[in-house]
């Protein structure tokens, strides 16, 4: 990131200023690429790591979460700390470009100054110079969900990302929504990359063998390096179990210790995992695990311009959707991290030029689609965004179109933390669309449920979150809900946390006893049936053409 000194100076050139009133030309001739990927190099291996791109080959918005709770031991440490928190906890100055690309502090006014973050074609670029900088030093990883998520990475069945990654060329990456594309499919892709695929924790339960490679030894500035993958835990529980029927998945914490223990008897000098577990499953896992000297930690999406230091182990946290790339320098002797320089790299597409070849390969993918993806259906008066605990506006819209168009009581959407944010007034495109709910198991259903059962659903999907013990928590956020209302504490135990819950229809108390109408997308179970939710959202807003959502919650949310 930039140095406190230059927040500094941002900071006092811009303190007469009022955010909205910035020109964007303004706030970005503060920025160069030289500041951008400006570090100070120390010693013999550096690593670069990417994580949770969600498909994206363009640069974007996102904005960080306003709200990100942490419970049991995590309560008020980071990652669940943000806004103003965040910014005071790092010292960051209001305003600033890091201010922007890490919180959600002014972010409508400050996206206009900033811009975009992102694109592998500026990723492209800086890992060039990088490598152009650090020579044979040079590792770079993909923490996983890379091949899903967008319209193109839908209809190709991952091959747009897997072209665009072929020139990047990563030495290892792991995976999470790659597995919703069938397990032919990700065979299929995973025999194209011309890098590893890594995964110790999933087993083949036909032969009762490993489906993946566990462990890959590198060779950096004379440093030998075993990367071991560790896919996300719990994706036939978060995702569809019969899209990978033969796969079983866990944290498999004595299968991790066998393989640091058989890499360091086979010589490795440093030790990673390429991890999907989750920053708080990943934090617990380094006080148990010994011997692991860096976890590249990813899916839950969080972005820490620190390193976070567990025993003797560096946890690296690199954001999501492009949006940043990691560059941690580490200085190995003796078989030990001796000292280590981290930073966090914003990709500020307007500041970072494209690489000519990249820029070329995702305009030859997307040049067919361009057109129709680039089309407005219709206009945003608020800011849409989507990462929060329990609600994000963009969220909201999709839950007004489920009610709508699918003529239910109550609406369901999964708390997915991927998609862009859309500022006041933009106009809304296909893509945007597409972006918030390109799955590969997107039909919208429509279903009578009785009040009893919507509750244990809802406390179930809390308890996957606010369970106190990491092991037990699969990231991402709450169910979104449409047309009903409700309080949790989030620090009572499964079964307790939800109440006061109203049907927003009736203005009454949901009922136990009483059937309601449902409806809701990305279930999984096989042979769902009903529209692709990107239809039904999209209806809804042709239909209404301007949309608002209010940022303010349906959800009364408690904690200690």
């Amino acid at each position: 990131m930039l140095s406190r000194r230059d927040f500094l100076q941002v900071a006092a050139a811009t303190a007469a200023f009022v955010p909205g009133g910035w020109s964007q030309a303004f706030a970005q001739q503060r920025l160069t690429q030289a500041e951008l990927l400006r570090f100070e190099a120390t010693g013999n291996v550096t690593l670069l790591h990417i994580a949770d791109l969600h498909g994206q080959l363009r640069p974007l918005l996102f904005r960080e979460p306003a709200i990100n709770i942490g419970v049991g031991d995590a309560k008020g440490l980071v990652p669940h700390i943000s806004g103003r928190v965040l910014l005071d906890h790092y010292r960051i100055a209001p305003g600033s470009p890091s201010a922007y690309a890490l919180s959600s502090e002014d972010f409508a006014a400050l996206a206009k100054s900033y811009g975009r973050l992102g694109g592998l074609d500026r990723i492209a670029t800086i890992v060039k110079a990088v490598r152009a900088e650090r020579g044979d030093r040079v590792l770079l990883l993909d923490g996983g969900d890379t091949w899903q998520n967008s319209y193109t990475s839908l209809i190709t069945k991952g091959q747009d990302m897997v072209d665009c990654l072929a020139l990047l060329k990563p030495d290892a990456m792991t995976g999470h929504w790659e597995f919703t594309l069938g397990a032919e499919r990700v065979k299929e892709l995973i025999e194209k990359l011309g890098f590893k695929f890594l995964a110790q924790n999933i087993r083949d339960t036909e032969w009762n063998e490993p489906a993946f490679e566990a462990m890959s030894t590198f060779d950096r500035g004379g440093v030998r390096i075993a990367v071991i993958g560790q896919a996300f835990p719990y994706t036939p529980i978060a995702n569809p179990r019969w899209m990978i029927p033969n796969w079983s998945f866990g944290i498999r914490e004595d299968e991790l210790r066998a393989n640091v223990t058989k890499a360091r008897n086979g010589g490795a000098d440093l030790v990673v995992l390429l991890s999907h577990n989750g920053f708080d499953v990943d934090r617990k896992l380094a006080s148990r695990v010994s011997g692991i000297d860096v976890i590249l930690t990813a899916h839950t999406h969080d972005a820490l311009p620190e390193a976070v230091k567990v025993g003797k182990t560096l946890l690296i946290a690199s954001g999501c959707h492009g949006k940043f790339v990691s560059r941690l320098d580490l200085d190995i002797r003796d078989r030990q991290v001796k000292g280590y320089r981290f930073k966090l790299i914003p990709v500020f597409s307007d500041i970072i030029p494209a690489d000519a070849e990249m820029a070329a390969t995702v305009s030859r993918i997307r040049a067919p689609h361009e057109a129709m993806l680039g089309e407005t259906i219709g206009k945003t008066e608020s800011l849409l965004y989507r990462r929060g605990n329990f609600n994000g506006t963009l969220d909201d819209i999709i839950c007004d179109a489920l009610l709508s168009e699918r003529d239910a009581e109550i609406a369901l959407s999964p708390g997915f933390r991927w998609g862009t944010s859309l500022l006041p007034g933009q106009g809304i495109t296909r893509e945007d669309i597409y972006n918030a709910t390109a799955i590969t198991y997107p039909a919208t259903y429509r279903m009578t449920m009785s009040g009893a059962r919507l509750k244990e659903i809802l406390e179930d999907v809390a308890d996957n979150l606010f369970n106190p013990d990491p092991y037990y928590q699969q990231g991402g956020d709450m169910v979104r809900v449409g047309g009903m209302s409700y309080t949790i504490d989030v620090d009572k135990p499964i079964g307790s946390r939800l109440s006061d819950l109203m049907v927003t229809r009736t203005g009454k108390p949901l009922e136990p006893a009483r059937d309601y109408l449902v409806t809701g997308w990305a279930s999984v179970n096989e042979g769902t049936e009903g529209p692709p939710v990107w239809d039904v959202v999209m209806r809804h807003i042709e239909k209404k053409r301007v949309v608002t959502a209010s940022p303010t919650s349906r959800i009364r949310v408690l904690q200690k």
